[in-house]
């Protein structure tokens, strides 16, 4: 791969980056596809955007360099500092929710849509688990 090859993915995945950002400032919640695309979008600019300091020390492209250090500026104020306690929020309530209504429901005369609702809300459950365990993983990499 050639080096303008390299900035030009750098600049494409960067860009995707930012549109999910906007998207998720402007929503009041993500679903858990949209909080897993975020966050692995986030962790693939940061990935790249290391490698590329690394490797551009020797080389001054510096059009290539404000665009790293925009997005690193970008997931450092943006993402970390909103979006990212946002989404756990999100997640922790959704959790909480789930839960309760789990907890609410009587045992007792359950209908065949009863137990079937119920087992939606149980798979739902296990997804916002899932989906918080990943995130929890991003924020100890902080």
């Amino acid at each position: 791969m050639s080096e303008n090859d390299i900035s030009e993915m750098f600049q494409s995945e960067s860009q995707k980056l930012e549109n999910l950002i906007k998207s998720a400032e402007s929503k009041p919640e993500l679903s858990i596809h949209e909080i897993v695309e975020t966050y692995y979008q986030v962790m693939n600019v940061s990935s790249m955007s290391s490698m590329l300091k690394q490797q551009n020390q020797t080389n001054e492209n510096s059009g290539l360099n404000e665009k790293i250090q925009t997005m690193e500026k970008i997931i450092s104020e943006t993402f970390n500092s909103n979006i990212h306690p946002k989404i756990t929020k999100q997640l922790s309530d959704s959790i909480e929710e789930i839960t309760k209504n789990l907890q609410s429901k009587n045992s007792q005369d359950k209908t065949k849509e009863d137990i079937q609702s119920e087992s939606k809300k149980y798979d739902e459950l296990r997804k916002v688990m899932s989906t918080k365990e990943f995130v929890k993983q991003y924020d100890d990499g902080l």
